[in-house]
C-alpha cells in the first residue's frame, strides 16, 4: 500500500506496514514530507495523542513536546526524539497502543528500525 503523492514544492511519500507483535496486529503509517516525518502507530484507527521532536544546534538531545493527548504518556515524545536524532528531521509521532509494557514498546521501536533499514527512502 505504498504510493507516492506529489505536492507543491516537494514530494510526499506514504508507506504503510504491519507486524504481529505479542499476538497483537500493529499497523504503522509513515508520511515522509520534504523536511519532516509523520509516524502513526496503532491497532485501531484513532489519533489519541501526537508529539513532535526536532534537533537543534543548542543541544544534542532533540526538543520534544506533546501536541495532543495525555502529556504523562511519554512514549510518543520519546519515540519522536529518538527518530529525530536518527533522521535529523522534524518528527511527528502518534503512538496509539494500549500495551504500556516497556518490552512491547521496544518491539515496536525495533520493528520501525527494521523498516527504516529496509526502506530508507520512505523515511
Amino acid at each position: 500500500m505504498e504510493r507516492p503523492v506529489a505536492a507543491a514544492g516537494g514530494d510526499v511519500s506514504l508507506h504503510n506496514f504491519s507486524a504481529r507483535l505479542w499476538e497483537q496486529l500493529v499497523h504503522f503509517h509513515v508520511m515522509r514530507l520534504t523536511d519532516s516525518l509523520f509516524l502513526w502507530v496503532g491497532a485501531t484507527p484513532h489519533l489519541r495523542n501526537l508529539a513532535v521532536a526536532m534537533c537543534t544546534r543548542y543541544d544534542s538531545i532533540p526538543l520534544s513536546t506533546a501536541l495532543l493527548g495525555d502529556t504523562s504518556d511519554t512514549m510518543s515524545t520519546g519515540l519522536a526524539q529518538r527518530l529525530a536524532r536518527k533522521t535529523s528531521k522534524q518528527v511527528f509521532v502518534s503512538y496509539n497502543l494500549p500495551n504500556t509494557s516497556s518490552s512491547f514498546e521496544l518491539l515496536v521501536e525495533n520493528r520501525i528500525k527494521e523498516e527504516m533499514q529496509a526502506f530508507p527512502e520512505k523515511f
